[in-house]
This record gives structure tokens, sequence and C-alpha cells, in this order.
């Protein structure tokens, strides 16, 4: 039972109280992490990580509106927050439909400033929040971004920090160093960031060193020289922060994350320095929790907690429900590299979410994972491509918009074969609309070269690899975060060709033409109608680019009613195709009737209560067959 917590309707609040309470509220915030983690899947061992921090930094600055500014990167570590900043009493509807949203949402309070669901920005929002202050006599406000080194790999940091370094700005990054992301941080920074830790030079001993420095009496300009030579060969010694220093920021660091006080007095120390300043903080993920900080991968987004017993130790998950997309993928992903020695495969940070610990346990030689730099993992896929291998990048198609550059000038101007294996493709529920997978159809379909197709249901998915691992050219293949699901068919499958659908049942009042996983949707709807003397036939487009023209043309030239279903934006997306397609033909397409995802943001909520909203449920496509056929005899009549 929490008796601080509710209590805190403001940082403000936080003020009046003790050391001794303040830890008390710490225990509380992770005891109510747990407390929702027994109702539905969230973030947990992110924020059990940074609950000191979070404390810390609000009991050092005031981010209310138009102060300090503060950006988390990446937000998923945002529920302590959520908790000291009026939103106690809506805590438990997080991630549900209609409550509280997962990331930093500006609609639901003043102190979260952007909606930050992918990494690597941070640094360069922060930065341009500190120059706006400025510009509008905000003068005094303090900038801060919390970034990950699990993020900090990202281009972007570095193009922030090079232009802070330069501008010589007053701007704060705080370097949340936890030696994770989702997954164990790679490459040459982790490395260095461990060497840091190595060192055993902490802030304190640091600061005796300078004091005794300081006080070397100086003579002259040569003399100054040398003790700053000196200080820098000591630095060089040490190689604590040189990296940051050589960019222009001042290293402070390596501090302890959790040791709330002794936060609090390197912050206050730190609000009054001037110029670019990075500190940098340990924190373990999961922290607080004994499971979670001995495997926070399992414990970033853990299933259902079933039972909890004393001192905080997960006693039992719930059971997990059916295989999904990602799953078949995987696992199809997985034989054809044992058959395949030239098949190697790009992740970016994502080897858990993706699905991919086999490919890595059994083919280390062949799985790369770049961290969280979407960009260089497309273009590093291109240079093995064009050296001969067959080249797989499995990234969330959210994220993949990251490298939409990368795309277009390193693969398909060339014309190389890269595969795009677009994980999370359509809604992603309670994530909400920093990670729904959208806007993919309309990015690959206009890239000469490109291949883009979207299996229908299970019976697709292997074959549909297996034909873009043979294909000779940039291909891309897009899956929701759904279960698997099987569409009865009167006869065999039609096998995968390029530009080919596939005709489930052709009917003489309509048909649906489904562009992906919502195929199981159609032939449901399907079948109700046909129960109410209305027959639609279904069709499997398998393929957006190119277009089967012949089997979809003929439907739109002598079918009334012809339904076009994706899970993917209206604009540009598959029906919009099929609209160019007949527009091209000179064909009357006012039959045709586009469903998908609308021209705006989707908010979280379970994938079939979204799907419901926006008229892509079973129910929602039978309705509207029925409106039209209404509406035809209606202007006949």
């Amino acid at each position: 039972m929490t008796n601080l917590l509710p209590q805190i309707k403001s940082p403000a609040d936080m003020q009046k109280l003790s050391d001794e309470q303040l830890q008390t509220l710490c225990h509380e915030i992770r005891d109510e992490l747990i407390r929702v983690l027994t109702n539905r899947p969230a973030h947990f061992a992110s924020n059990l990580g940074v609950v000191e921090l979070c404390l810390a930094l609000h009991l050092s600055f005031d981010f209310s509106k138009d102060k300090d500014r503060l950006i988390w990167d990446t937000g998923h570590q945002i529920y302590p927050q959520k908790l000291i900043t009026g939103r106690y009493e809506q805590f438990h509807t997080i991630r549900t439909k209609g409550g509280l949203m997962g990331f930093p949402h500006p609609g639901e309070s003043e102190y979260d400033l952007f909606m930050t669901g992918h990494a690597g920005c941070s640094v360069s929002t922060a930065s341009g929040l500190k120059a706006g202050d400025e510009l509008m006599g905000r003068k005094d406000n303090h900038a801060v971004a919390v970034i990950g080194d699990g993020a900090f790999p990202s281009g972007i940091v570095f193009e922030a920090l090079n232009n802070i370094g330069g501008m010589k700005q007053n701007t704060l990054v705080i370097l949340n160093d936890n030696k994770m992301s989702i997954c164990p941080r790679t490459g040459g920074l982790a490395q260095y960031f461990d060497q840091c830790r190595m060192t055993g030079l902490y802030q304190g001993s640091k600061r005796k060193l300078n004091q005794l420095l300081n006080n070397i009496p100086v003579i002259g300009g040569m003399a100054h020289s040398a003790l700053e030579q000196f200080r820098d060969g000591l630095k060089a010694f040490f190689k604590d922060g040189m990296l940051f220093e050589e960019l222009g920021f001042r290293y402070f660091g390596p501090v302890d994350g959790h040791d709330l006080p002794g936060l609090r007095k390197i912050l206050r120390d730190l609000k009054s320095q001037e110029g670019p300043i990075l500190l940098h903080v340990f924190t373990n993920k999961g922290h607080g929790v004994p499971q979670a900080a001995e495997d926070p991968v399992t414990y970033h987004t853990p299933p259902v907690f079933e039972q909890v017993g004393p001192n905080r130790a997960i006693v039992s998950f719930k059971k997990g429900g059916a295989k999904g997309y990602t799953d078949a993928i995987s696992f199809a992903l997985h034989q054809a590299m044992q058959d395949d020695p030239t098949i190697a495969v790009m992740t970016a940070a994502m080897c858990q979410g993706n699905k991919l610990e086999k490919v890595r346990e059994d083919f280390p030689q062949r799985f790369y994972d770049v961290g969280i730099c979407e960009s260089h993992a497309v273009a590093f896929a291109a240079g093995m491509a064009k050296a001969g291998a067959n080249a797989v990048v499995d990234i969330y198609s959210t994220f993949l918009q990251r490298s939409f550059d990368q795309i277009f000038q390193e693969v398909c101007l060339q014309n190389l074969h890269v595969t795009f294996l677009m994980d999370r493709a359509g809604l992603t529920g309670p994530d909400g609309p920093t990670h729904h997978g959208v806007f993919d159809v309309p990015y690959m379909r206009l890239f000469p070269n490109m291949v883009s197709m979207a299996p229908g249901d299970e019976t697709d998915v292997q074959p549909m690899l297996k034909f873009a691992l043979k294909h000779t050219g940039p291909i891309s293949v897009r899956y929701p975060k759904a279960n698997l699901e099987k569409v009865e068919r009167t006869e065999a499958p039609t096998p995968i060709e390029l530009g080919k659908a596939e005709v489930i049942d052709w009917g003489e009042d309509g048909c649906f033409v489904a562009f992906g996983t919502l195929l199981s949707n159609c032939t449901a709807a399907a079948k109700k109608l046909k129960a109410k003397g209305i027959h639609m036939g279904v069709i499997n487009a398998r393929f957006v680019k190119p277009l089967d023209k012949e089997t979809i043309l003929r439907a739109v030239e002598t079918l009334p009613l012809v339904v076009t279903v994706e899970e993917g934006t209206i604009e540009g997306g598959f029906g919009s195709a099929v609209l160019e397609a007949a527009n091209a033909a000179g064909l009357d397409a006012r039959n045709v009737v586009r469903r998908g995802i609308p021209d705006k943001f989707i908010e979280h909520g379970e994938r079939n209560e979204l799907l419901a909203d926006i008229g892509l449920s079973v129910d929602a496509l039978v309705e509207l067959v029925l409106t039209s056929r209404s509406a035809e005899v209606a202007k006949c009549g």
C-alpha cells in the first residue's frame, strides 16, 4: 500500500520530503511499476533503473511549463516521471485505450515535451529548446537531455554533440549508462563506456585532483601552459571522458545513478556551470527487482506477472499466447540460413524483439547487431550485397523509416539484392503512434527497383521469404505484430510469383482485395455477407509493387464493388496503387472503396480495438458492403 506517492501531485511536493522519505518514495514507485505488470505488459526494467535519476532531476530543476527543459531518450523510461507529475491516479490505465500512453505525451502533461519513441534525438531537441528559449528571452532556462548508452551511438547524437560543442551552448547531456539498449549494447562505444567503468575515477577523486592542480602556483605564461599540458596528460592517461572533452563538452563522472543524495548534489553543482556538459551516470536496468536486474532483456517488456513474492521477487508469469508472424518469419529465416551459407542478417538492437536469438546463437558469424543505427544497418547491408552476400535487414517498420535515404541511395539506386523484413508493420497496439508501422507501403513503393510484398496469412510466410531470398534486387516483406492465422482455401495455395495475386474466391457482387494479414478479416466478412445472400469475393494481393494489374483491374472493370483493405496508411498506400493503375488503364474506378489507416496518428490501445475504431474489423467491413449496396440501390431507384 503506497503512502507518499498519492500525495505527490507535482514535483514541488517532493521538496518538503526528507532523504529518508525520498528513499521510501523510490520504493513506492517501484512497487507501483510491479503492480501495473500484474495487469498488462509494460516497459519495466528501464523504468526501474531511472527512479532515483528522475527524482534527482525534478528536485534539482523546475521542468514546469516554459521553465527548464527535460527530454528522455527514449521515452519508454517515462513512467516514474508520470507518477510524480500528477498522473498517479490514472497510472493504472497506462497502455490501455483512452488511458495514459507508455511514452511521453504532451497532451497528458506539460512535463512531457515530445513523444520520444525513437532513440537518439534528445540531444538535438534539447539543444533546440535551449536555443529557442534564448531567442524568446528565456535565457535562464536549463536544457537537459537524458540519453541511454544504447541510443548514444545513433549518428544524430554526434551531429548534435558536434553542433553544441561548436556553439559552446549551455546544455546538459546525461549519459544513462546501464550497459543495455533493449538487448546488450554493441560496438566500439560500448567498449569505451566499459573502459570508463573500469577506471574507478569517480567524481569525488577527480575533484580532489583538480583542487590539487589549482593550488599549484603559476608564474608566467610558460608555467601556465605547462600546467595545462600536465592536466591534459592526466586526462589522456586515465582516458576518462576524453572523447567528450574533444567534442567541446566538460565531462563529469562516472557517478552512481542510484545514489539519490549524491545525484542531487552533483546536479546542483552542474546547474551553475557554463557551456556544454556531459554527466556520465551508471544505473542498473531492473534495479530493485532481483530478476529484472539479472535479466534486463526478458524484463524490458515482460509478460504479465502471475505471482509476486516477498522482496519484489517475481514468482511466475502468466502463460503466453499463440505464436505470431514474427515467430514464423524468424523460424523460416533460420531454416533458410541452414541451406544458404551466404545469407547474413542485420538488426538494430532488436534481436529479441525480432525473435532472432536462435539465428544469433547458431550463425554468429552471419549475424550483425549494429545497435540503434538503422541508417548504418541499411548501408552496411548494401555493402555486403555488393560483395555477393545475401543480405537481410530485419527491422521494425517504424524504425526502418530512419534509413529512408540509404534505402534509396545505397540499395535501390544500385539495384542491390537486399531483403527488408519489416516487423510490426501495421498497428502495434499499446505502444501507440510512435511505434505503429503504418507508413512503409508508400515509402517502399516510391523507389524504382523495389519489390514490396506482404503475406496474407501463415501459409504465405515461408514461400514468400524463400521467394524474397532468391530475388535479384531490392525486396521488402511487411508483417504485423499479430497472432498467426490461416485462411481457409477451397484449392491449394497459389505459388508465389512476382507481381501475382491469389484469388481466394471470385464473387459476382464484388470483392475484397487485401494486402497483408487483414485477409482473414476479409474472408470472415465475406462469409457473413454470404449468409445474407451477398457474394463478395476475396483476393490476396500479396504484392503492392509490382501490382497484379491483370487480376485486380479485372475486378475493378467487371464488379460493382471493390474494397481494398490494408493495415497501413491510406495516403499513398495499397488502395492508392490500385486507383493509380485503374486511372492509367482508363477505367472508371468509382466502384473502388479504400479502407486503411486514416490520415491521422492512431493512439494506443489493443490492436483489435483500434482496427474496429478505423473500420477494419470484420463487422465494420460487413457494414461497409451493406451500406455501399444500399446507396447503389437508392441511386439506381
